[in-house]
This record gives C-alpha cells, structure tokens and sequence, in this order.
C-alpha cells in the first residue's frame, strides 16, 4: 500500500486559495506595477490546496501563479516558508480515504513586469489553460 503525495515547483492560487487579488491585479499591474519593495518582507498565506502536496522549500524558488477562472498568470516567484498537509472532513468531521488539503505561508522574492509576465506566461503556462490564450469554446 502507498500514498500520493505531489511535489510542486509552482503555487498556482485562485483568490479563495489565498492570492493577494487586491494587490496584485493585472490590470492595475499595467498602470502602476507591483515591485518588489511593494511585497518585501511581507508573509503571505495559502489554504486548502487540493491533495498532498509538498512544495520545494526555501531557498529554491517556486513560481507563482494566479488561477483566474482556471487560466493561469504567473506573478513571479516565491520561497515556501511554512506548509500544512491535513485531512479533509466533510461537513459531519468525516473524512474520505485519500482526501488531502494542504495550506501554508510564502514570501514573494521576484515580481515579474508586466511585459515580461505576458511572456512568461505565454511560454510557460499550458496552452488550455493560458490566461493570455483565449479559449475557442468561449466565442
């Protein structure tokens, strides 16, 4: 008998998993950029991330990405500083065998400008799942 557990070199987050959306907006990164001197220093948290899963830790970098609507924009990179992997119950405390979340704190070493984030997120992101790629069933 064996577990899964998953080994991650990105936190990609929707805004409910913890992204700071409110700092980091793409429309606004536009106007004004995010810098590093904005997050520096700052420590951020994450929650319930589907599975087990176990992130690369400090001092090896992890990228960062928001998941919007399930198209990903990467921000830039991060050092894992904390994580928690814990079962997840239902509503009456049970848990399903193999069900895992996992949650946990970063600090942002690298914000990405925003010329540069499009063109990492170009090559980097998966094509379905491109915040930069439209999605053909969406027309």
């Amino acid at each position: 008998m064996g577990s899964y557990v998953e080994i991650n070199d990105t936190l990609q987050l929707t805004t409910e998993q913890g992204f700071p959306s409110d700092l980091m907006d793409r429309e606004q990164h536009i106007i004004n950029p995010v810098t590093l001197a904005d997050v520096e220093g700052k420590i951020f948290s994450f929650k319930d991330k589907p599975s087990a899963r176990i992130f690369q830790l400090d001092p090896v970098r992890v990228y960062y990405v928001h998941n919007i609507n399930g198209k990903w924009l990467f921000w830039g990179r991060i050092f894992i500083q904390t994580e928690t992997i814990y079962k997840k119950l239902d509503v009456h405390g049970n848990w399903t065998e193999g069900e895992w979340l996992t949650s946990g704190t970063y600090t942002i070493i690298d914000v990405y400008d925003p010329v540069y984030q499009k063109v990492f997120t170009l090559h980097e992101a998966p094509p379905d799942r491109n915040y930069f790629i439209p999605d053909p069933s969406k027309d």
